[in-house]
């Protein structure tokens, strides 16, 4: 039996596998994708808010050249981070189902293979992000091959017209890049300016290329329906049609509470927030713990890798107190 089993490989849950490692425990990683797959998955060119130091983990500095780091520096270190603890990460394996016992809990699992595994452990730790779960439209034609929830280079669509809907970080950093290749831009935003969470140093730089019209915006509007070669948008009671190549859906994501909502997990009505102690990450099924954003709720934007990183020393802590009282 497993003393403690990690869902995701995340930098949330490598930082608590990190902190159980450090406290004599030999925590097991489950990842369905490789190590930190949804910072692999972003943008080829992104820049992180933070300055490296906020999103250190087990002590390891993070150095780069850069002010903020890229994601390939990002990758880089996480990479090194998971090597010089010497994780135990069973990467492209997926969780299916998490049953509690009368001792531990059952995982069971599918690996890349196909092949079902079966594992027992003490002590589960969810740390499954949001990145997987983007907020869908529900709108006709969403399902079109030139629909994407997720942006990560450029280059393709150099001449093409393309439709941005959202406003927040993650589409105006794809507007601002599709238009310096090339792209023809249109920001589709239901608000009525640029929201107060974009980035400080690139919102000048996307408000002078709205007002020099190399991104067009159309404000206070909602795409209702994508077709193959337009989008039917509607601004204030009317509706119109709008010529389009390609279309990005960057309206952000929300945390996976499938494994949460099987093994019985009470939520928030109000925050749609699991019910956990703040101070241990415990769930009030014992043995249970969540890291990362997943504890967010639908404010995804209130857990970060800068505090998430924090949510490991208090699980395995916990995790440690435990084990003595019973030896």
């Amino acid at each position: 039996m497993e003393q403690v089993i990690i869902i995701g490989a995340g930098p949330c849950g490598l930082s608590a596998a990190v902190e159980c490692k450090r406290r004599g425990l030999d925590p097991l990683i489950i990842e369905k994708g490789c190590i930190v797959n949804s910072i692999y998955h972003f943008p080829t060119h992104m820049l992180f808010f933070s300055t490296p130091s906020l999103i250190e983990i087990g002590d390891i500095p993070f150095t780069t050249v850069h002010e903020k780091p890229t994601k390939q520096e990002a990758l880089t270190y996480y990479r090194l981070v998971a090597q010089h603890y010497q994780l135990r990460i069973h990467t492209y394996e997926n969780v299916e189902s998490v049953v509690r016992g009368d001792i531990g809990f059952t995982l069971t699992t599918t690996d890349r293979y196909g092949e079902t595994k079966r594992y027992e452990a003490e002590h589960v730790v969810i740390a499954t992000g949001y990145y997987d779960n983007p907020n869908m439209l529900n709108i006709p034609g969403e399902d079109l091959p030139k629909v994407s929830h997720y942006f990560k280079d450029a280059h393709p669509y150099h001449g093409m017209k393309v439709a941005i809907i959202g406003a927040k970080n993650s589409a105006v950093d794809a507007a601002l890049e599709l238009e310096r290749v090339g792209a023809d831009v249109t920001v589709i935003y239901r608000g009525s300016e640029v929201p107060a969470s974009v980035k400080a140093w690139v919102r000048p730089l996307f408000e002078s290329a709205i007002k020099k019209e190399r991104i067009k915006m159309i404000w206070n509007a909602e795409v209702k329906e994508i077709k193959a070669k337009s989008v039917i948008i509607e601004q204030n009671g009317e509706r119109f049609e709008l010529e389009n190549d390609f279309v990005f859906a960057l309206t952000g994501y929300r945390p996976n509470r499938a494994l949460l909502e099987q093994m019985g997990i009470q939520f928030n009505d109000d925050t749609g927030a699991p019910i956990f102690d703040e101070e241990t990450m415990e769930t009030h099924v014992p043995g249970l713990y969540i890291a990362g954003v997943v504890s967010a709720g639908n404010d995804a934007n209130s857990i970060f890798i800068e505090n998430g990183r924090f949510h490991g020393h208090a699980i395995a802590e916990h995790i440690l107190s435990k084990e003595k009282s019973t030896k």
